[in-house]
């Protein structure tokens, strides 16, 4: 078989889906290289190029997966990566296996809020009805037992309004903020480079639960990580300057959901070491 033909047979299996996608181009082989992080552990070493989202240099790959990589790192859906790299960096076998449209709904009902939380809409490009509706051989497919296992209902951060960072406040303030909250914790947030121009916020050193309400020991931190990632602008005014600093964050869970309503500036202040202290012993 011609490799013109093999082309347009390609094109004809996937037409309808992949509209970015320019079938009149050769695709070759080539090895995903470590600066394309997000795709570089998913399993394979080799990808096409050109890929599925119309990208025809590796370059190009690398630029445009940028803007993903602080999508994924929000957790938005455990497929999310999965989903994005079939495409950004799809594996060389002797076809396309392109998502399956489920898949993609999935992925898009998840992360398009946090887009959304970042002033951006899901593109047209990564439109799910142009992925095939067939859950088989011929597609990447997520929802079955691993899929609904990955996806159990722990308590998961939100898009949401910022709220103040208190750098003055008395005791009883600091108690009031305890007291009014199902959760309090006392953590140190840093800022660390990730790309050119990227940056991500993490915490630093253990959790100190002051009140540790329904969260779960083993999963704050990360939880507190992803808040930080899907409310990007709330974590540039908590980290105006590039050194770590420290914080108390209160806040509820609302139906499974994280919401955090106050952000005290730990300074060793007086007021609130003594109100974490006596928190203990104290009756709201």
């Amino acid at each position: 078989m011609s490799s013109s033909l093999y082309i347009l047979l390609i094109a004809a299996s996937l037409a309808g889906y992949s509209l970015a996608f320019d079938f009149g181009l050769s695709t070759r082989c080539i090895s995903i290289p470590k600066d394309l992080g997000m795709c570089s552990d998913v399993g394979y070493s080799e990808m096409r190029l050109p890929n599925l989202m119309g990208h025809t240099s590796m370059a190009e790959v690398v630029a445009k997966s940028g803007k993903w990589h602080k999508l994924i790192q929000t957790g938005c859906h455990p497929y999310a990566r999965t989903f994005l790299c079939s495409l950004l960096s799809p594996v060389c076998l002797d076809r396309f296996i392109p998502p399956c449209r489920s898949m993609c709904e999935a992925v898009r009902a998840s992360c398009a809020p946090v887009l959304a939380c970042h002033e951006q809409s899901w593109p047209e490009s990564l439109n799910c009805d142009r992925f095939p509706a067939e859950d088989d051989d011929t597609c990447l497919d997520n929802l079955g037992k691993e899929y609904q296992y990955l996806h159990k209902e722990f308590p998961r951060p939100t898009c949401q309004g910022c709220p103040l960072i208190e750098e003055v406040y008395s005791y009883r303030s600091a108690l009031d903020a305890f007291c009014d909250n199902d959760f309090a914790v006392k953590v140190k947030i840093g800022r660390r480079k990730i790309g050119q121009g990227l940056h991500e916020y993490v915490t630093e050193g253990p959790v100190e639960f002051i009140k540790q309400g329904l969260l779960l020991p083993y999963d704050t931190r990360h939880m507190i990580e992803q808040w930080l990632r899907i409310n990007d602008n709330c974590a540039q005014h908590m980290m105006l300057h590039s050194r770590s600093i420290v914080y108390i964050i209160a806040g509820d869970l609302q139906r499974g959901k994280v919401v955090v309503n106050r952000v005290l500036h730990w300074q060793k202040d007086i007021q609130l070491t003594m109100a974490t202290r006596r928190w203990r012993h104290h009756r709201c």
